[in-house]
């Protein structure tokens, strides 16, 4: 699809072409106040073009901050809409990617942001019901392991795709998790009284109910969960989940359970574990002893650090763990997970702003270091010089609205008023850019435009942290998880 514009009515000129599997077009003009006339050509693979279509005109406006953010959280939102794998609703890896692969963790967040959808009104709550029919039946058909999801599924056919090998043949406990986490605040969502909503509760319900957390113990003598099973290889990745990182949402949903729980026991003997093989784990990702025996106790930039390797790590362990599950209501032996969420945050940013790198951009309004899209692969950034390798990813200050509202509203301002252009697409920002090299990354990710969706929202409102925590399970797995807090 080729887009033209017209600033007078009359004369249009091409500014774009667009793949004809995204129904719109991102046009950054830099200019407010000002009307846009686009129309359309449709090119065949010879590049014979048809005739212009009629018109449609559009205006760009001063945006106060409430309307900003309504702005941001709808394109972002778009990805897990529009741009949804077409037979199973769920969420694509990444766009432009694979145009059937669903990512499973991302699809758990896609289900958070739709709900903000439907609550900001971006959609209607039928289509809503209708979306989240679509969405169970695939997943109640789809592959399982023990109730557990692999990586990535096929969306045509609900088959496991081994994206990473064939290791990568089952399932995926993590990833699974992060599904979870989205299909609890939509069971709170819909209205039991509705006869179609009722269908979808009972429905999220089996399908949580049916997942073996206990089975990925691996062996009744284990005091830790596994991230990986294979069905003809087992436990032969036998990646064992220790915290601080991405899966302290595994542990608690596994200690939420109502059908395979595992005994709250584990999250102290398993992600928190202050055990030898915890302690070289930590030791080894994290370059450091800080924080090896989970508790940290430093100071960096004079800012405490209660819990965490190393200076915290990249910011997604505070945003996928905590989409749903509200940080201010877990607290445990060694500190309360939104204040130890917001100082990990702070720190962040102040490594930004002191910038010892030197890299183009970064400041009190560019900062964020966490996982993305890369120069050359997917990386994991953090705020320590052998991990930064100067991306400024809109995600990591975005979805720490909660934690850092000022600073993350002075960093969504820069993005979007002076690298607008440059940044902003279809489905809200890119993954990345790198001023170093004057890049910017070709594709939206999943993990990634999910977040800022809903963090900005649970800054907004609190919805997804109050629908998640209004699970009688979830509360019940907090009252466990306090009580066995060592004396």
């Amino acid at each position: 699809i080729k887009v033209y514009r017209s600033a007078d009515g009359d004369t249009y000129n091409a500014v774009g072409i667009q793949s004809p599997f995204i129904s719109r077009y991102a046009d950054f003009t830099d200019t407010t106040g000002k009307s846009y006339h686009y129309k359309i050509s449709f090119l065949d693979q010879n590049y014979n073009e048809s005739t212009l279509s009629n018109s449609i005109t559009a205006s760009t406006k001063n945006l106060s901050d409430d309307e900003l953010l309504d702005m941001v959280q709808e394109a972002h939102f778009r990805y897990y809409w529009e741009g949804a794998e077409q037979h199973s609703g769920l969420a694509l890896e990444n766009i432009h990617g694979r145009r059937n692969m669903i990512a499973t963790g991302a699809s758990g967040f896609g289900m958070m942001a739709l709900l903000v959808g439907a609550e900001r009104k971006f959609i209607t709550r039928e289509q809503l019901v209708e979306r989240f029919e679509k969405i169970t039946s695939f997943l109640e058909k789809a592959d399982k392991y023990h109730g557990a999801f692999s990586h990535f599924i096929d969306g045509a056919t609900g088959k496991t795709e081994a994206f990473f090998g064939s290791r990568d043949n089952g399932a995926d406990l993590v990833e699974t998790s992060f599904l979870a986490q989205g299909l609890l605040p939509a069971k709170q969502y819909f209205d039991s009284t509705v006869a179609e909503e009722k269908v979808l509760i009972d429905k999220i319900d089996k399908i949580w109910k049916g997942i073996e957390w206990n089975w990925f113990r691996k062996d009744d003598k284990s005091k830790f969960l596994i991230w990986h099973w294979s069905p003809d290889q087992g436990w032969i990745i036998n990646h064992k989940l220790i915290g601080w990182n991405e899966t302290l949402i595994t542990y608690f949903l596994a200690i939420a359970s109502p059908s395979h729980s595992v005994p709250a026991s584990f999250y102290y003997s398993g992600w928190a574990s202050q055990g030898a093989e915890a302690q070289q784990y930590r030791s080894a990702w994290g370059q450091t002893k800080d924080g090896s025996l989970y508790k940290n106790g430093n100071r960096y930039y004079g800012i405490p650090l209660k819990v965490g390797v190393s200076n915290g790590g990249p910011l997604f362990f505070v945003h996928y763990s905590f989409l749903g599950l509200d940080p201010n209501r877990l607290s445990d032996a060694y500190t309360n997970y939104f204040e130890n969420n917001r100082n990990i945050a702070r720190i962040n940013y102040r490594y930004s702003v002191e910038n010892p790198e030197k890299h183009k951009g970064y400041g009190a309004d560019a900062w964020g270091l966490t996982a993305s899209d890369g120069l050359w692969s997917y990386q994991a950034d953090e705020p320590v010089k052998r991990q930064d390798h100067g991306k400024i990813t809109p995600t990591g200050a975005l979805a720490s609205f909660p934690y850092t509202p000022a600073e993350s509203m002075a960093a969504l301002k820069n993005y979007y008023r002076n690298y607008g252009k440059f940044a902003w697409g279809e489905y809200g920002f890119y993954d990345a850019f790198n001023l170093d090299e004057n890049w910017r990354s070709e594709i939206f990710m999943g993990l990634n435009q999910g977040p800022i969706a809903v963090m900005i929202e649970n800054y907004r409102s609190g919805l997804i942290w109050n629908l998640f925590m209004k699970n009688t399970e979830v509360q019940d797995a907090l009252r466990k998880i306090a009580a066995e807090k060592p004396q």
